[in-house]
């Protein structure tokens, strides 16, 4: 072996054996965790965990050790909650001592501990509570964004009616619908679908979606000091963000330029008028560097997570047409074919809202939530979790969980319909997560989704090439996100 190989793969070992005993030193003593695997020294319990299909293998690890369990990733420990009642009993009945955002540095580095997603204690706080004052203002869930959304709705059909009933690949189009929608919220703009721009910033969006649900972001989470250094895709994300954030900068540039504080017109604006009002204040929160990121946590958690969604409930409805054909009566009969589907039918409308719950149930799309942490020392159950250990709620335990739904492996509307074939809440339903950290964004998702939904079916029935039953609706991963297959499909107008 080359010497300065040798020497280098030496360093990195005893870098990763110094790491290990200060972590074990750092939770020495501080508490009971629950059980579970014996870690490997460095490597913790890394290789029984699937890093293909996390969600799946952290259920298998919990039929052994119970629904709270402890893992060793890398340096790190982290506690594990399976099954509704875990995750309800940490999230919502201990929600304030669970709030805390666990470790994430794929994301971090970009970020610096700034914006909504992955801020703690005071600064997320105040940025939250701001964000969701905003938007509500701005009308998420009332009706001046449902109108947003009606419009858009409109321009999808239309790009639509473009295709002339040919096989597409919706990928594109549908992100394009959700991120205007957000870009009206956070810069009072309106791209083009076709806009160099717009698909560009699409493009970083989802390509970061599948660069951090692959097996190696995994790894690079569990060992970034080291990793960090290595060649690999965590690079390609870094970057993306940076460009995002570039792009965001430019527009808040443009909004300080033009600045009327008796007329703010989106989200960007109500900060800067923030930012000024607490400019005397020398640890104020309200900067360009938060604002900048904070735009950015929004901008792609509203287009990637609705827009994945659509992609897959799309394909889940060309799996099983019958179920196409129910709503398509629906809507016939609530809405028909006059008029734009608004959210007040949403209630009239009981079997599309639990098909469009259903595919949220099913999809899963975030299985393992964003990792929470712990803001003290707890007591959890018989155990003791100390400070700033790193929590992770497998929301696919949640969403499976047999005594929440019957079937919970099939596909079934029913699991959100009374025997009266009225719509039924249920509390398993969590793909927005829940407690304190639950999406700020919950509001406008679910009406977008009802909206984007019905007025695609209220204009075009959905034929795939293949027969429904060779459709395969698996997902193509399942780390981070879990993501469709690549699909084409024909919509064919009434």
């Amino acid at each position: 072996m080359d010497p300065s190989v040798a020497v280098a793969l030496a360093l990195l070992l005893c870098i990763s054996c110094l790491l290990l005993i200060s972590s074990w030193k750092k939770n020495f003593g501080r508490g009971k965790l629950p059980p579970g695997p014996v870690p490997l020294p460095i490597i913790g319990n890394i290789l029984q965990v699937d890093l293909k299909n996390i969600p799946e293998s952290l259920c298998t690890l919990a039929k052994e050790y119970g629904s709270v369990f402890t893992l060793q990733m890398g340096v790190e420990r982290v506690v594990v909650l399976h099954g509704y009642k875990a995750v309800k009993e940490a999230l919502i009945d201990h929600g304030s001592k669970f709030a805390d955002r666990g470790h994430m540095p794929v994301f971090e580095i970009s970020r610096n501990g700034l914006g909504v997603i992955i801020s703690n204690g005071e600064r997320w706080k105040q940025i939250r509570r701001f964000s969701l004052m905003t938007l509500r203002n701005f009308g998420m869930g009332k009706r001046s964004i449902e109108e947003r959304v009606q419009e858009e709705a409109k321009h999808l059909v239309e790009e639509l009616k473009k295709t002339k009933g040919l096989l597409c690949d919706p990928m594109f189009i549908l992100g394009c619908a959700p991120c205007n929608v957000i870009c009206s919220v956070i810069f009072q703009k309106h791209f083009e679908y076709k806009d160099p721009k717009f698909l560009y910033l699409i493009k970083l969006i989802d390509e970061n979606m599948k660069i951090l649900s692959s097996p190696w972001i995994q790894i690079y989470n569990s060992f970034s000091s080291l990793a960090h250094y290595l060649p690999g895709s965590h690079h390609k994300a870094i970057k993306n963000f940076d460009l995002l954030h570039e792009f965001i900068l430019e527009e808040v540039k443009e909004h300080q330029r033009t600045l009327d504080p008796s007329n703010p017109r989106d989200f960007i604006d109500c900060f800067l008028m923030k930012m000024e009002q607490e400019k005397q204040q020398p640890c104020s929160e309200f900067t360009i560097e938060n604002l900048v990121c904070t735009a950015s946590d929004l901008f792609a958690a509203g287009t990637e997570t609705t827009s994945t969604t659509l992609r897959y409930g799309l394909l889940i409805l060309l799996k099983y047409p019958e179920i196409a054909g129910k709503i398509h009566e629906e809507i016939d009969r609530v809405i028909g074919r006059n008029r734009s589907p608004c959210i007040e039918d949403r209630n009239k409308m009981p079997y599309t809202n639990a098909v469009i719950h259903e595919i949220q149930r099913y999809v899963d799309l975030i299985p393992t939530s964003l990792p929470h942490s712990v803001t003290e020392d707890i007591q959890f159950r018989q155990y003791l979790i100390p400070k700033g250990t790193t929590i992770i709620p497998i929301l696919s335990s949640v969403h499976y969980d047999d005594e929440g739904f019957a079937n919970p492996d099939n596909f079934d509307p029913g699991h959100f319909l009374d025997e009266s074939g009225k719509f039924k809440k249920s509390d398993y339903f969590m793909p927005f997560s829940a407690g304190k950290r639950i999406c700020v964004g919950e509001s406008m998702a679910r009406m977008e989704l009802f909206l984007f939904f019905t007025t695609i079916l209220q204009n075009f029935t959905l034929k795939s090439p293949i027969d429904p039953k060779d459709i395969d609706i698996s997902p193509v991963a399942s780390g981070f996100g879990k993501l469709p297959p690549s699909y084409e499909l024909c919509f064919l107008p009434f």
